[in-house]
């Protein structure tokens, strides 16, 4: 039996079955460049690799990680509280003007329109990753909890849960 369940305010609906193998699932982040500075180098999008781990009673939680060398170096956590996340990384010398920000603009092979719970910054020479639930509920109106929040071999690595 499959079970189904919306999350947050966004319009994407996730089926489990305990039997279901869980798959990556590649999220695009679109690079949209500052009106002021249109001629800079930047990535034309962010591919992030998100899972949802296998159901549990109550719940769900979904892991990620970006592995973004292609542009940037090692990431640290530049700050975090119960929210949110950011991480930062230095651009490669390619990139290093670029002054842009990023949303999720497809999630999977389905566009995505919905509010955008991860994004990224292009600006000063650095890349910014932030993981931020701020505005989006679960099913039962909760704010999803990020249960993770690391770096992984220079990589950015998370968890967030929400209720059924």
């Amino acid at each position: 039996m499959c079970k189904k369940f919306i999350i947050g305010l966004e319009s994407v609906i996730f089926a489990f079955s305990p039997a279901m193998s869980v798959q990556a699932t590649q999220v695009e982040l679109g690079v949209f460049k500052s009106v002021d500075a249109p001629d800079v180098n930047c990535p034309q999008k962010v591919i992030i690799t998100e899972q949802r781990a296998p159901y549990y009673e109550g719940g769900y939680t979904v892991n990620g990680q970006a592995k973004l060398s292609s542009f940037a170096g090692a990431f640290t956590i530049a700050s975090f509280d119960r929210f949110s996340v950011t991480w930062v990384a230095n651009l490669k010398l390619a990139f290093q003007k670029c002054v842009a920000t990023g949303r999720i603009i497809k999630y999977g092979n389905e566009t995505y329109n919905s509010h955008s719970y991860l994004r990224v910054r292009f600006n000063g020479g650095k890349v910014y990753l932030i993981l931020d639930m701020t505005g989006n509920r679960d099913v039962n109106s909760f704010t999803p909890s990020i249960t993770k929040k690391s770096v992984n071999t220079g990589n950015p690595v998370w968890s967030w849960s929400g209720t059924d």
